[in-house]
């Protein structure tokens, strides 16, 4: 895939690497964190995904003699000498973050982009289009997997998404989440995912009557017959027309693989349809469910005792429609001078949005004994004590009196290196990796962290060394 993304940007960004340009400080380097500061539905984790389009983006970045072009336009009537140097752009800096399917959580860097000011800078409305929007939908997937891990589950977003790249790149981060197949044959191209699909309500109704739609339909397709069967009177008409079907394949040695529901009390009519099927001998024919489906719906109709095996999972999931934006930043952290980085902060009159200073790195704390997480733990990266499984203090910032001491624990870090100097050195997990990545990741955490309603809030610690260096860094400031 050939993308040309330069543009792909706010133009802020433009107008502050002109400044920097202008003023001669284009190559300071800095580091800027990735991160999100909330999680989202009311979650208690996310599922980290974007990475991929993060690289391919960064690989093929570059301006063209049409970027150039429409850049002569503009009203700041940038020198034709600032041209040049964006026509020279190629990102030369180092990319750290966390792989495709990482459990996440707020304020913890996901990226760390660190570089000349001039190319960093950049890369800000991109990473963040990307991150922002695969996060999201792999959290939604992965909620839609929690109430349904046993079922079937099929992407069918495309037609509802927000344009092709979100139908195409939403549907890749269900996948990453558990989800099974998607209904988007480049989809499937692109990424080797599996694609499944049945008819339109267009098709039985272009027939005469829907037991021929259903009979022409399986003698052209007998080995990938799945009915529609609400177009009319699902119960009356739909199913047993379908049962029909069903024993037509069987003289012919095939066998129906199931029936849709697209309409009415999925939860009754899935039900009586499961009767139906089962009393005629079709125990084998699977139940398929579509209409405006969520987890929240998922979980009722389970609740009700809805017979379905399959759930065909559309607008909720590729619009994220309860919660559309996950609100990531990119914020600087740190800065050079002198030859050093020197760690930076923005506050801000709400607490959640005084950032986290420095570079730092971000560990999950695995208890051995258990074999579970604790806690995640962010230390600037001269801390050796958290590297060397040394006694660590967990403290609550805000409740001071709550600490805690940890031992015999593993700590894993969560940051791994991407790019080194502008080269690519990571090597890109397949998909099916990173499914099993993540379905590894979510065995770490005790269910009380994962379930759908009122999760327990899982904690992402500072250590005492960069709490310090916080607060120094606020006093400073604002005193």
């Amino acid at each position: 895939m050939n993308e040309q993304l330069a543009l792909h940007t706010d133009k802020y960004q433009i107008n502050m690497m002109y400044v920097h340009w202008a003023q001669g400080t284009d190559s300071q380097r800095a580091v800027f964190d990735v991160y999100f500061r909330k999680l989202p539905f009311g979650n208690g984790f996310a599922v980290a995904a974007g990475l991929e389009r993060v690289i391919r983006y960064i690989e093929q970045l570059h301006f063209t003699e049409e970027d150039i072009a429409y850049l002569r336009t503009q009203e700041e009537n940038y020198p034709e000498e600032f041209l040049d140097a964006l026509r020279g752009y190629r990102f030369s800096g180092d990319i750290h973050a966390v792989p495709e399917g990482t459990v996440v959580f707020p304020n913890e860097p996901i990226l760390r982009v660190q570089g000349r000011i001039f190319e960093v800078q950049l890369l800000e409305t991109a990473i963040l289009n990307f991150v922002n929007y695969q996060t999201l939908v792999a959290t939604k997937a992965a909620r839609v997997k929690q109430v349904a891990p046993n079922d079937t589950l099929l992407e069918f977003g495309t037609r509802r998404a927000q344009e092709a790249d979100a139908a195409v790149w939403g549907a890749r981060a269900a996948y990453v989440a558990g989800f099974d197949a998607t209904s988007n044959l480049r989809v499937g191209k692109m990424f080797d995912i599996p694609v499944s699909g049945t008819h339109a309500h267009a098709w039985v109704q272009i027939n005469d009557s829907e037991e021929e739609a259903f009979r022409k339909y399986a003698e052209v397709l007998p080995d990938q017959v799945t009915l529609l069967v609400d177009t009319y009177d699902t119960l009356k008409s739909g199913v047993p027309n379908a049962i029909r079907i069903g024993r037509e394949l069987e003289a012919r040695g095939k066998r129906m693989n199931a029936i849709r529901l697209d309409s009415g009390d999925l939860a009754y009519l899935s039900k009586k349809a499961r009767k139906m099927l089962d009393d005629a001998g079709f125990e084998y024919v699977k139940i398929v469910a579509t209409n405006d489906l969520d987890e929240n719906i998922i979980l009722n109709l389970k609740a009700e005792g809805a017979r379905i095996d399959v759930w065909g999972v559309g607008t909720q999931l590729i619009t994220a429609a309860d919660q559309p934006a996950l609100g990531g930043v990119y914020k600087l952290v740190a800065r050079e001078k002198n030859g050093y980085y020197e760690p930076v902060i923005k506050i801000s009159a709400n607490p959640e949005k005084v950032t986290n200073p420095g570079v730092k790195d971000i560990y999950r704390i695995i208890i051995r004994e258990t074999g579970k997480a604790k806690a995640d733990y962010m230390a600037l990266p001269h801390e050796t004590d958290i590297r060397n499984g040394e006694s660590i203090r967990l403290f609550d910032p805000v409740h001071s009196y709550l600490e805690e001491k940890v031992t015999d624990y593993d700590a894993i870090p969560l940051l791994k290196t991407i790019f080194k100097a502008g080269e690519l050195v990571y090597q890109l997990p397949t998909l099916e990796e990173i499914r099993q990545y993540h379905q590894d990741q979510l065995k770490a955490f005790w269910p009380e962290y994962l379930r759908k309603l009122n999760p327990e809030g899982y904690r992402v610690h500072l250590s005492a060394e960069l709490w310090k260096l916080k607060m120094e860094l606020i006093r400073k400031y604002q005193f």
